[in-house]
């Protein structure tokens, strides 16, 4: 099966200190895959790598055969990849449909003249989305709560509505900063079950950073493993879970 992303020798140094070396990661099309590590090991940085929200001092980044090293946050999304933070980041003032409806920017667009006179090509703009953003909620078991303010959400549906919005933007690659954080044992049940869904209802390749080992080992076939901004350890989960090194820099911590 071909690679979704593939990433050879990829670094950053910030103020003259390393924080990502030589980082390779290969993600078949289809994966659920898991990057793990110490507090500090840099895996926050590498999604911001793969984001765009930092450029590589060096290294490459492929995503399904396109070259997008060092392209804008924007220009990545448009490429096809999407992500959650560890800090929710929702707008909080907007109902559960327009935090949906805002993935749609990339896609669905109408002129200033339209939104300010509300046209007719601008309300059918508008229909289409609300449409499909309720499509999307419905996946999400969140259609019920598309009038609320995402502000008003329990933290776990809070959690569900940001991967909602991530899928709007109909992604090849969703990226997912440890989205189990803050949530119970029955919260991470319920978004393994979300996250497998997900994958198999959209065809989704997914790249997660985790804490939660019960998460990890439950769902991803493979993972890395980071350390002081350097792959440790990497391939099936069961057996990066057993090597020594894996158990003494991150399970031993």
């Amino acid at each position: 099966m071909a690679n979704m992303l593939e990433v050879k020798h990829l670094g950053i140094s910030f103020g003259g200190l390393r924080a990502v070396n030589e980082f390779e990661l290969n993600i078949k099309k289809g994966a659920l895959y898991g990057l793990i590590g110490p507090n500090g090991a840099g895996k926050t940085t590498v999604f911001n790598l793969l984001t765009g929200v930092y450029k590589p001092d060096s290294g490459s980044i492929m995503l399904d055969g396109d070259d997008i090293t060092g392209k804008s946050t924007i220009e990545i999304n448009k490429a096809g990849v999407a992500r959650t933070f560890q800090n929710i980041r929702l707008f909080k003032q907007l109902s559960v449909l327009d935090n949906v409806k805002a993935g749609f920017h990339n896609s669905h667009k109408y002129s200033m003249f339209a939104g300010i006179f509300h046209t007719p090509s601008y309300r059918r703009v508008e229909a289409e989305m609300d449409e499909k953003a309720m499509e999307i909620l419905k996946v999400f078991d969140l259609d019920k709560d598309a009038s609320y303010l995402a502000a008003n959400l329990p933290y776990g549906e809070q959690r569900k509505l940001e991967i909602a919005r991530a899928m709007a933007t109909e992604p090849k690659l969703l990226l997912l900063d440890e989205p189990a954080a803050g949530m119970n044992p029955n919260e991470t049940q319920a978004l393994m079950d979300m996250i497998q869904f997900v994958r198999e209802h959209f065809g989704m390749t997914v790249l997660l950073i985790e804490h939660d080992m019960r998460l990890v080992s439950g769902i991803c076939e493979e993972l890395t493993v980071l350390n002081f901004g350097r792959v440790l350890a990497q391939g099936r989960t069961a057996d990066v879970l057993n090597d020594p090194q894996v158990i003494t820099a991150y399970l031993g911590e």
